[in-house]
């Protein structure tokens, strides 16, 4: 690592020249964004992108997202944008929304693992915008983890498996929301989710009048299926220890603490309302059954933290698959690699 910059109060003007210099050298830049952290290359460059695949050890046909500053930068990398996509990057955009169009020649083939299509985002959190701006390059930036492992949401949590594989990291501090972006592709004229997230499904309604949601949102993929989206095909946000989703019902208690009875060895990741009725001493809070954000927020720190127990087996409360609720279940389900008890 050749830089370590802390930008929790503001963004240091020489500093900020140094990063870019790492862009423009087809380095590494690990940045806050408001949903994650990102690893940061020049999306433009083949070089630069293989050499996120190769930190994070990600899987050459699972594409990337490309940030950019402003619509003037997006409309330079696709083609045919439409209506309803016009209506959804003015809608949405700067934001937590991805949405799925046609590149150009621009884009390298590594960042869009061969496709003919890139996900584009605008991100609203004003370090990686002015990272972006200030360059004038558009970043190929996933989220900043080995692959299968939970994002990151502040550096501390992802410094020690990533520290040696960046040029330079930049300390924003918390991310603001904690999850990943909504991803869209229009297909016939309907935006449709091809990853949830914190745009939600009821927001996309009422921005553009239609919206349909992948069936593939909880599938396994199977591994010669193309993906136009990250985290729909592989293992992802897992911890190292197994996990087991108790789905929401009204028995949901009783069914984790059966489980614990059979498993000692055990922590629950669960609400806050149900810790005192929970039988377990290893206890790990997404917070209130109620704050839809803050379990958001929360649920890669509480993925992280599992395997900081010491246990052999990890149980997760589940919420409604509704509203960010559905975003929440989605890589919930995934980390449990669709190991639940209905």
């Amino acid at each position: 690592m050749k830089y370590m910059f802390d930008w929790k109060k503001d963004i240091n003007k020489k500093e900020l020249d140094k990063a870019i210099e790492v862009i423009k050298n087809n380095g590494l830049v690990l940045v806050p964004t408001e949903t994650v952290y990102g690893i940061a290359a020049n999306a433009l460059e083949d070089e630069a992108c293989k050499k996120i695949f190769e930190a994070k050890g990600r899987a050459q046909d699972n594409p990337l997202i490309v940030h950019v500053s402003d619509k003037n930068m997006l409309k330079s990398l696709v083609k045919n944008i439409s209506t309803v996509e016009e209506k959804l990057i003015d809608a949405f955009m700067p934001g937590p929304f991805t949405l799925i169009l046609e590149k150009n020649e621009s884009i390298c083939k590594t960042a869009s693992a061969g496709n003919s299509t890139i996900g584009i985002r605008m991100p609203s959190n004003s370090i990686i915008h002015e990272l972006i701006k200030e360059s004038n390059i558009p970043l190929a930036a996933p989220s900043a983890n080995i692959s299968g492992r939970p994002s990151g949401t502040n550096v501390q949590d992802i410094f020690e498996e990533l520290k040696d594989k960046m040029d330079c990291i930049i300390d924003g501090g918390n991310c603001k929301i904690g999850i990943e972006s909504t991803v869209v592709k229009v297909i016939d004229g309907v935006p449709t989710i091809l990853r949830p997230g914190f745009i939600t499904e009821d927001d996309i309604k009422k921005a553009v009048g239609r919206v349909a949601l992948s069936s593939n949102l909880f599938k396994k993929i199977e591994e010669n299926q193309s993906v136009e989206s990250p985290g729909m095909k592989y293992r992802h946000y897992a911890p190292k220890t197994k996990c087991v989703l108790v789905e929401n019902s009204e028995n949901q208690i009783d069914i984790i603490n059966n489980i614990l009875k059979e498993n000692e060895n055990a922590c629950v990741v669960g609400f806050s309302e149900d810790k005192d009725y929970i039988r377990t001493k290893k206890f790990i809070d997404l917070g209130s059954k109620n704050n839809l954000e803050k379990i958001a927020h929360n649920i890669f720190s509480a993925l992280r933290e599992i395997d900081k127990e010491n246990v052999t087996l990890a149980i997760i409360e589940g919420v409604e698959k509704k509203g960010l609720g559905l975003s929440i279940m989605n890589r919930v389900v995934r980390a449990c690699e669709n190991n639940i008890i209905h």
